[in-house]
């Protein structure tokens, strides 16, 4: 289960194996593995220039996760924005690594078949994601 951290540009995440461990558990919690999960954090320009090229939005976003799994192994990228992490934790008035974790978790959950299209499936991906949080801060 290799859980890979890359970097485009100054941002870089400390303790990278305590946040591996972590979203290992997450995906066992859901009855999964992975076969490999790459996390790359970048900033805004970076992460636009993915979301037009390969979904052809044209907004800033701070995630977007590629899906390659298949039956059974997880595999897949997400791609973060720390500058939209750092600013919707103003927004939000939480720390950056509050939101930050908010955001790696929500990639794995997409990544895991949940949906944030409807309110409903929004609140629910609200509540896994807070779940999901907690077991960083449980088992550190």
């Amino acid at each position: 289960m290799a859980i890979n951290f890359h970097y485009e540009g100054d941002f870089e995440l400390d303790q990278e194996k305590e946040y591996a461990h972590w979203l290992n558990r997450v995906l066992l919690s859901e009855g999964r593995r992975t076969s490999e999960l790459d996390y790359v954090f970048c900033d805004d320009e970076y992460l636009a220039e993915i979301n037009l090229k390969y979904l052809g939005h044209d907004t800033y976003t701070d995630i977007v996760t590629f899906d390659y799994s298949d039956t059974g192994t997880l595999k897949g990228d997400v791609f973060i924005s720390t500058d939209r992490v750092r600013e919707n934790a103003k927004l939000f008035e939480v720390t950056f690594e509050d939101e930050l974790m908010r955001v790696m978790v929500h990639g794995v959950l997409h990544l895991l078949g949940y949906n944030d299209k409807t309110d409903e499936d929004r609140g629910k991906m609200r509540v896994r994601e807070n779940e999901k949080i907690q077991m960083f801060h449980v088992e550190r």
